[in-house]
């Protein structure tokens, strides 16, 4: 695998081409002794459960079909990269905004897992933060901006291998087996 910083061939400070791998996670500079290090972009994800419409008690799952690239038109749950001077808990209730219209206010968080995201012919690392966020049983998602489409789906519909990203279908997977 390439390094993640293997697209950038100048230093970003004096602009020299002596910009070569240091280690692992970071490049450094030959001329001006400038060390950047390439760690994990902050993403969150969703998991937005409400109480079914029909009869018994299972719970439903607002599940999102991608608009865009990566894996346009596959399953995804609504969430997105975390913005500069943002906390992740502010991240997840602007994405979930942006995504489905819908405001919330607590979102709890669950687990993370470390994902490879493909992005302007580039694999950019990340760290996909997954947060639970309990909706009304009248909530009512609209699609809107890499959304290409809204559903809620009964928990035991919910299928991961639908869904195009690893971290999503590793994250689905791990929350459908502690909530059967």
């Amino acid at each position: 695998m390439e390094h993640p910083l293997e697209k950038f061939v100048f230093c970003p400070v004096c602009g020299s081409r002596h910009w070569v791998e240091h280690n692992v996670k970071s490049k450094c500079c030959g001329d001006c002794g400038f060390v950047y290090y390439a760690n994990p972009c902050s993403a969150t994800v969703a998991f937005m459960v409400r109480p079914s419409h029909g009869a018994g008690s299972e719970l439903e799952m607002l599940v999102v079909r991608r608009a865009k690239e990566p894996a346009k038109g596959t399953l995804d749950l609504p969430g997105g990269f975390v913005d500069m001077y943002e906390t992740a808990e502010e991240g997840m209730r602007r994405e979930i905004m942006e995504e489905t219209g819908l405001q919330v206010d607590t979102v709890s968080y669950q687990f993370s897992i470390p994902n490879l995201y493909l992005y302007s012919g580039m694999t950019i690392h990340t760290l996909d933060m997954f947060y639970l966020v309990n909706m009304a049983p009248d909530a009512v998602a609209r699609a809107a901006d890499d959304a290409a489409e809204c559903m809620w789906l009964p928990l035991s519909q919910v299928r991961p291998e639908e869904f195009g990203l690893q971290s999503i279908r590793q994250g689905v997977t791990r929350f459908l087996q502690e909530n059967s």
